[in-house]
């Protein structure tokens, strides 16, 4: 018969056993779900701590390594997006939803070449997914190839009728050749097919602004914030309707808050331009202004106010 002692030892020992199988896979898995919980909270800091807590016990645990780059992106930290990314493209090359996350990482972060790289490598190797397709029709969309961009859309919906992604940006095609009531007609579409799409009454802000029809414009881009908050671009975009409507300083301020959020917004450096034009600060202007040109010379609005800031 072993001693009370003994079999405590025992018991004592077996435990660690336990614990330690317990500690390089359950704990890791833990520390997943633990991330995944705090970012439903939208708790971005907390759900990038426990991922990465799991990735030490295991740099190549995939659904940390992914999750933890989603939660990169959306705080627009991409090159840390991309290197999680590439992370796992590198273990697992044909991974098509990373391959996707990345590509759009890399055109968030002004990568074309990059970005143009992972979605010809998805429609080529997964003709069938429309996300490809629509990743393509984002890259061909920056280098204003809009005739293209508008074929890769139409192709991605040719696989997914109802995907409110695609139309969203067939119509901002649409609206990029001013055919407004037609890109609103698919917008109002998008609408019924997913009412929670930020994007549709951005755009929809868009179309009123050009329209002249400025406190709509504030009013749709108002909306789009509501969903989204954490989306530089809309409040870039209520900045401009704002000067428009001679609130200068309170536009100034959500131009300069979307420059935070993503210094290399060149729609953003435009309004702040705008912005001192209306202020009729000459140097000011003049230096967001022909930044601007310098890199995008096509772009609406710039060449009309640089004539403004010059005669200033």
């Amino acid at each position: 018969m072993k001693s009370p002692i003994l079999s405590i030892v025992l018991l004592l020992m077996s435990l660690l056993l336990l614990s330690s199988c317990d500690n390089d896979g359950d704990k890791k898995g833990r520390f997943l779900l633990k991330g995944n919980e705090k970012l439903k909270e939208n708790d971005t800091k907390s759900a990038l701590e426990f991922y990465t807590e799991a990735l030490k016990i295991d740099p190549d645990y995939k659904d940390a390594r992914y999750n933890r780059g989603i939660v990169y992106q959306r705080l627009f930290r991409l090159d840390d997006a991309i290197n999680d990314y590439t992370h796992i493209i590198n273990k697992s090359p044909n991974d098509s939803l990373t391959l996707f996350q990345r590509g759009l990482s890399y055109l968030d972060n002004g990568e074309f070449y990059k970005s143009l790289g992972d979605a010809e490598k998805l429609t080529e190797e997964f003709p069938l997914n429309w996300q490809g397709h629509f990743l393509h029709g984002l890259v061909l969309d920056q280098f204003k190839n809009h005739d293209e961009a508008l074929s890769a859309f139409e192709r991605g919906l040719v696989l997914e009728p109802s995907n409110p992604d695609l139309l969203v940006n067939k119509a901002t095609i649409l609206f990029y050749a001013k055919m407004y009531d037609e890109a609103t007609e698919i917008l109002e579409k998008a609408e019924t097919l997913n009412p929670s799409e930020a994007n549709i009454f951005n755009l929809r802000s868009m179309i009123a602004f050009e329209k002249e029809n400025y406190q709509e414009a504030l009013d749709w881009v108002e909306k789009a914030i509501q969903i989204n908050p954490r989306q530089a671009y809309y409040y870039n975009n209520r900045g401009l309707y704002k000067l428009y409507k001679e609130n200068l300083d309170e536009g100034l301020e959500d131009i300069n808050y979307s420059l935070k959020q993503n210094p290399k917004n060149l729609f953003a450096l435009r309004n702040k331009g705008i912005y001192y034009v209306m202020k009729s600060e000459r140097e000011l202007a003049l230096r967001y202004l022909k930044e601007v040109a310098e890199k995008d010379p096509e772009m609406e609005l710039v060449e009309i106010y640089l004539q403004k800031a010059q005669a200033l």
